[in-house]
């Protein structure tokens, strides 16, 4: 049987590690830690061959002499499943009783942020979205942010609300200021999955030291 597949889309020094903590002490939960954006190369390949399959499908089958020969026969169907196939048996290698697979990732801070996560997506059926914020103030104390302009978290930032919204029907937002001393805020996490919530489990998990 085929995993549900979850996503954590968020910034770096977010709380993300430890907001994938959470997540994995959910029993048949497997969310992966960041893969540099791997996916997101899959999707800028995939939406340049599916261009240039539009362009010439509608013409004659395209010959040897043709720059662009064999374009037109891509197979966009094939390509996202096989896609799919790649991502679990390659990078996310779920266990035998995993229920809901994934990963978290930091680098979101892509113009065509709305287009990427719908293509995930198509490649992961009923896919949902987990976005975590924190004060971007406490961001930007962190090392990771001392060379980095503060105006682009802002940036980040709004890019992210954007996507949120437009996929609002599979999102769920959680604040990392609000639930890193309070299990409770993370109920309505849990009643978004559909999984039980349990306080002193999840406090437990956020009492050990999580990143670095």
């Amino acid at each position: 049987m085929e995993p549900e597949y979850l996503f954590v889309v968020t910034y770096g020094r977010s709380g993300s590690t430890l907001l994938t903590g959470v997540l994995n002490s959910i029993p048949g939960y497997l969310i992966r830690g960041e893969n540099k954006n791997y996916v997101y190369g899959l999707f800028q390949s995939h939406t340049g061959a599916v261009a240039r399959q539009r362009t010439f499908r509608s013409k004659k089958p395209l010959t040897p002499e043709s720059p662009w020969y064999g374009i037109d026969t891509y197979d966009p169907d094939a390509a996202v499943r096989l896609m799919r196939e790649l991502v679990v048996s390659t990078l996310l290698h779920p266990a035998d009783d995993t229920r809901v697979l994934g990963f978290k990732e930091i680098r979101y801070n892509q113009k065509d942020l709305v287009e990427y996560l719908q293509f995930m997506r198509s490649v992961f059926p009923g896919a949902r979205f987990v976005f975590n914020s924190r004060n971007h103030a406490d961001v930007l104390r962190s090392k990771w942010w001392t060379d980095k302009n503060p105006a682009n978290l802002s940036g980040f930032q709004q890019r992210l609300d954007a996507a949120e919204r437009a996929h609002a029907d599979v999102s769920f937002h959680v604040h990392y200021d609000d639930y890193k001393d309070d299990p409770e805020q993370l109920r309505g996490l849990f009643d978004f999955l559909g999984e039980p919530f349990d306080s002193s489990q999840v406090a437990t998990v956020l009492a050990r030291d999580h990143s670095y």
